[in-house]
């Protein structure tokens, strides 16, 4: 979502880098490309008022004038001064003391509660609670419906009592929880298209229906400024204790990550990044801010990367290179690990540096490639994918034909299986490589 504003800010901050010594006037101008891009990325104009008076502020000060790298110390202002605008850091849940705790989710049709539910639900029982699913939407067709079946999807229970009075479905759900040891319900309110007083009115009556109850507005990030009006307005009926920003993969401009929390005062806690039961992630502030900058995202990168391959199976592979026993087989299992991490224009985002790398762009990756590997892997008999040496030329032609490939094809494969191979090893002995002129590794 933010590729476009990403690519200002470092056209902006090269501008700059590329003028040597900057005098205040040099800043300001530069500075300018940065307010123009946040309102093109659809940042609520007080707000990216407010940011960069602060920015041009500090940056303009005598110490960072003289400094041996203005451009750089600017950029650090920067980010420094994004990630106090996005939160500084996550925020968890409050879970209540005595269970259950009680998560109402509020928002617009269409935000994204119902399948967000889920996603949560799936969260939490990833963290070792015990989650149930609150029908509390007796207006929309089928909303009831669908939970059951979101529900199903992530194996988390879901309690319904038709279309009764939403506040008596919420309580008896919260006793239905106690009576079957589950320890957080997680109630789906009902939206409209637009905001109107009976739905506000209703939201505000389940609010008041329970002495601890954690608030999270769902907000759609691909509305632009309404996402920020949506906010207020629910902000200023309700006590919220958070957002959560849907849709944050998509093709909008992303002004509403950078608007919301400034506009409410609420921190964002998660983000949906995709439409899978999985793609709901905490909201680092840190982590969305260097992404913003272009600087990657390291550390949700390997934390995909620990859920998708797991420790012991990340030890078998450590040590199959270590033996110089790494397979074709195993270069099959690996890219089906990778693909579990998400899409592949996502990941590669997370690489620093990765936009600046030949051929890694996201328009430039054809994930159907490794459709044709894994096709042409599975064509191979066991003993050639143990032993790739067996390769001959007839070997290949029965390859080819049996995954509907070329000869040409096969042996790019190969070669990719045998550069793969290579570089992982150099890794997993702890020594450095050149990747695109990027250091990886130790040495």
């Amino acid at each position: 979502m933010f590729e476009a504003l990403t690519d200002k800010l470092q056209a902006a901050f090269k501008n700059l880098s590329g003028r040597g010594k900057l005098g205040p006037k040099d800043v300001r101008e530069g500075l300018k490309l940065v307010r123009v891009a946040l309102l093109e990325a659809d940042v609520h104009y007080q707000v990216v008022k407010d940011f960069v008076q602060e920015v041009t502020n500090e940056a303009v000060g005598e110490k960072i004038l003289s400094g041996l790298n203005p451009a750089q110390q600017i950029v650090g202002i920067v980010y420094q001064h994004l990630l106090r605008l996005l939160g500084e850091q996550a925020v968890p849940i409050k879970f209540s003391q005595q269970p259950p705790s009680v998560i109402m989710l509020c928002g617009l049709q269409g935000s994204g509660k119902t399948t967000t539910a889920g996603k949560l639900a799936l969260t939490l029982k990833r963290q070792g609670r015990r989650p149930l699913l609150c029908a509390a939407d007796v207006y929309r067709a089928a909303a009831i419906e669908q939970l059951h079946q979101v529900g199903a999807a992530v194996e988390v229970p879901v309690f319904s009592m038709g279309t009764n009075d939403p506040v008596d479905i919420a309580k008896a759900a919260v006793a239905n929880a106690k009576a079957a040891n589950l320890d957080t319900v997680i109630i789906d309110t009902a939206g409209r298209l637009h905001i109107d007083e009976d739905m506000m009115a209703e939201v505000a009556r389940l609010e008041k229906a329970f002495d601890q109850l954690e608030v999270l507005l769902v907000i759609d990030a691909m509305t632009g400024q309404d996402a920020v009006n949506v906010a207020r307005t629910f902000g200023d009926r309700l006590q919220l204790d958070g957002l959560i920003l849907t849709k944050l993969d998509g093709d909008a401009r992303g002004g509403a990550a950078l608007s919301a929390r400034s506009i409410t005062g609420k921190p964002i806690k998660f983000v949906g990044l995709g439409e899978k039961m999985e793609a709901l992630d905490v909201f680092y502030p840190d982590r969305m801010a260097q992404r913003i900058l272009g600087m990657g995202d390291v550390l949700t990168l390997v934390e995909k990367a620990q859920q998708a391959v797991g420790i012991e199976e990340a030890a078998k592979l450590q040590k199959k290179l270590l033996n110089d026993t790494f397979s074709l087989e195993d270069f099959r299992n690996h890219l089906r690990n990778v693909r579990k991490m998400g899409p592949l224009d996502q990941i590669m985002k997370m690489l620093p540096g990765a936009s600046q790398m030949p051929g890694m762009m996201p328009d430039e990756f054809d994930e159907k490639e490794l459709d044709t590997v894994d096709a042409i892997i599975s064509s191979m008999t066991v003993q050639e994918r143990l032993d790739p040496e067996l390769f001959n030329g007839s070997r290949k032609r029965r390859v080819a034909a049996g995954s509907g490939t070329s000869v040409q094809e096969v042996n790019r494969v190969l070669k990719e299986y045998r550069e793969l191979s290579k570089m992982m090893r150099s890794l997993s002995k702890g020594k450095a490589i050149n990747f695109g002129g990027l250091r990886i590794g130790r040495g």
